[in-house]
């Protein structure tokens, strides 16, 4: 059986060196990766894959969720454009989507949801670190799916974002917090498959725990491709 495609967006600027990362962890996964980003030529085209990856990046801008702008945020407007149609689109097609920090972010909007723009000065209580490495812990939430896919001990992970789930969207629900209670991943409650966590996964190949991040995508994706149930298909993991 192919493997089931998955469309991978990322920035301009750090997208060379963040797909090959994000690339290897689906081919691991049982996937294959394809680029997409903003500026280009060849738009992406939803026909062509099995699943979806909204990958980090700069701030998304509160003009998607009625929220005011501080002055220290970085904006990508064209990326913007393009991830939220991606996002609604895939919904609409039933097609599994993983969103990666920002990309969790954006899942939530686009499914009706808001950010604290400034997560660290709303959760004072919260660690806040900026790096690739495993400096903050986070606690996933019992009986969750991504509990059932990491198991529920606290974890490790990195941290290199300023903003965080505020209001939730549509069928999402809460699946892991910081210690400051700051919301750290998000999923759907039903089909098609949806899962956000705040932290960059594809940094953390060598865990057991975070490659199986990618694998439910991947299963959910061939489930999609099978015309079959893709919560199903995650829970078999």
């Amino acid at each position: 059986m192919s493997r089931p495609v998955i469309g991978v967006t990322v920035s301009r600027r750090s997208g060379w060196r963040i797909f090959p990362l994000v690339a290897f962890n689906l081919w691991l996964a049982g996937g294959r990766g394809r680029k997409w980003q903003s500026g280009t030529d060849t738009a992406p085209d939803l026909d062509d894959v099995d699943g979806v990856i909204i990958g980090g990046g700069d701030d998304i801008s509160p003009d998607l969720y009625g929220g005011q702008l501080v002055t220290s945020a970085r904006l990508e407007p064209a990326r913007d454009a393009l991830e939220h149609d991606i996002v609604a689109d895939a919904m609409e097609r039933g097609i599994p989507v993983l969103g990666i920090c920002r990309g969790a972010q954006m899942l939530n909007v686009v499914l009706g949801g808001s950010l604290h723009q400034d997560a660290y000065g709303t959760y004072t209580a919260s660690k806040h670190v900026w790096t690739i490495l495993p400096r903050k812990r986070v606690m996933v939430t019992a009986e969750t799916r991504l509990a059932h896919i990491a198991g529920t001990a606290p974890m490790i992970v990195n941290a290199l974002h300023s903003q965080a789930v505020d209001r939730l969207g549509c069928d999402l629900n809460v699946a892991a917090r910081d210690d400051g209670g700051m919301i750290q991943a998000v999923e759907r409650t039903k089909d098609p498959f949806a899962l956000g966590v705040q932290w960059h996964p594809e940094h953390l190949f060598y865990a057991k725990r975070q490659r199986a991040v990618f694998r439910a995508l991947v299963n959910a994706a061939a489930a999609y491709k099978a015309n079959r149930s893709q919560l199903k298909a995650v829970d078999r993991i």
